[in-house]
């Protein structure tokens, strides 16, 4: 059966990426081991060896962030690889909060284009990077060539044409500040999520009144409904994708069900 208990996913981790690092360069001669000895990894990361065995072998002993993040280092892991170490400890990389994400490449800008219904793709603070033709037909006030403010939150909270377009606002309004909070958790230091949160705090009751709730939730699917001002009433189904190679990127693809259908 394969294993499953975390603390000894995560020995097996740190033992089996011990024993692949080359051998130091002031060790003389051939070793019997591969790797690096434990006594040598405690060394580096600046732990005991007593505490290092008992963690490879899967005991019950606590790793503190400060304790990953110089085994981490120690043993040259790679992002993947690092975010593996944290996730099998149950803890939080603090690394992970202050990646830039500035530049988005190419192919994931062209993905809303890829669909025939109205998409998007917006970043870690909920600014859409990319949509389509369909979508900025749709989202008068946001995505038409006429506005320059991208921000999903600041349209839904700061514009009235969020009011009008979106059906039952207040329920979807609700569920976004739950939805953004989830995100938000991950990223609690992030200086530009928070200064997002500080604006519309001090700009809207309502986002104050939803974000004091506490509420959290997974950005969820579902049916989406529109009081477009040209088009009238128009009913989609939404589905939100996380995109591997940004995961903070998600792109939100709107199929329609009734109302207009734009053919390419």
């Amino acid at each position: 059966m394969t294993e499953s208990n975390p603390r000894r996913l995560l020995g097996a981790f740190i033992r089996a990426h011990r024993e692949h690092l080359p051998a130091p360069a002031k060790t003389m001669g051939r070793r019997r081991t591969p790797g690096w000895r434990r006594e040598e990894l405690a060394d580096a990361a600046g732990v005991s060896v007593t505490w290092l065995t008992w963690l490879e072998q899967g005991r019950n002993v606590t790793a503190s962030v400060a304790a990953l993040t110089r085994l981490a280092e120690a043993l040259q892991l790679k992002p993947a690889e690092r975010a593996s170490l944290f996730d099998l400890a149950g803890k939080r990389d603090p690394a992970g909060a202050v990646e830039s994400q500035t530049e988005l490449l190419p192919e994931l800008l062209n993905l809303p284009s890829l669909f025939r219904g109205p998409a998007y793709l917006i970043d870690r603070s909920w600014t859409a990077r990319a949509w389509n033709n369909e979508a900025a037909r749709l989202f008068t006030g946001w995505l038409d060539a006429a506005s320059t403010e991208r921000n999903l939150l600041k349209f839904v909270f700061l514009n009235p044409d969020a009011q009008r377009l979106i059906v039952d606002w207040p329920e979807r309004a609700r569920r976004l500040v739950a939805e953004f909070r989830a995100d938000y958790s991950r990223r609690p230091q992030d200086s530009e999520m928070q200064a997002l949160i500080d604006e519309l705090l001090a700009k809207s009751p309502a986002f104050s009144h939803y974000w004091r709730e506490q509420s959290v939730l997974n950005r969820e699917g579902g049916e989406r409904c529109f009081h477009h001002p040209l088009q009238g009433e128009l009913i989609y189904l939404q589905t939100t994708l996380i995109v591997a190679l940004q995961p903070d990127c998600k792109l939100v693809c709107l199929a329609p069900l009734k109302g207009e259908i734009t053919m390419r």
